[in-house]
């Protein structure tokens, strides 16, 4: 006996022990057989956010997917996540979202303005909300040597283009 009271020794193989790898073998052959096609779905919910590459300020810009939901208790609407690496110097050109965003900064500094508003600097650990149909005309890194990035978390209508650029 180990010295857990009840518990078999470890290194010393049992029934439970081959059961539990056994479930743990099936469990990964089921998730490496459902996580591509889960992912292509939320990349075609993602896509019309990440659909304009051009916008970026350099090729070190990115719009990684992390995640959307159908919101249950609100008929309609849909919670989309995402990260956004700004390479240094990088930036968006301004833009507006169909629905309300949270934006949290994991990394470097990041300058935010919305029409009517003043520039901001956001560090590490701050965050900032974008109401809907806001024009967001100042979203870059605040810094040209050191990259950043933030946590985007979208609240839109189901099937809305959650970005469109302003000419």
């Amino acid at each position: 006996m180990s010295a857990i009271a009840g518990s078999p020794s470890v290194g010393v193989p049992g029934r439970p022990f081959y059961l539990a790898a056994i479930a743990g073998l099936a469990c990964a052959l089921v998730i490496g057989k459902t996580l591509p096609s889960t992912m292509d779905a939320i990349a075609a919910i993602i896509a019309p956010l990440c659909s304009n590459a051009a916008a970026a300020g350099s090729p070190l810009d990115t719009v990684e997917p992390i995640g959307s939901y159908a919101l249950p208790n609100v008929p309609g609407k849909r919670v989309t996540i995402v990260r956004v690496f700004y390479g240094p110097g990088g930036f968006t050109r301004a833009h507006r979202h169909a629905g309300s965003v949270t934006a949290y900064i994991t990394k470097g500094e990041i300058r935010s303005q919305l029409a009517g508003g003043v520039v901001e600097t956001f560090k590490v650990g701050q965050s900032f909300f974008e109401p809907p149909g806001a024009v967001h005309l100042v979203s870059a890194n605040a810094s040209n040597t050191e990259p950043a990035e933030l946590i985007a978390v979208f609240v839109a209508d189901e099937g809305a283009q959650l970005t469109t650029f302003v000419e």
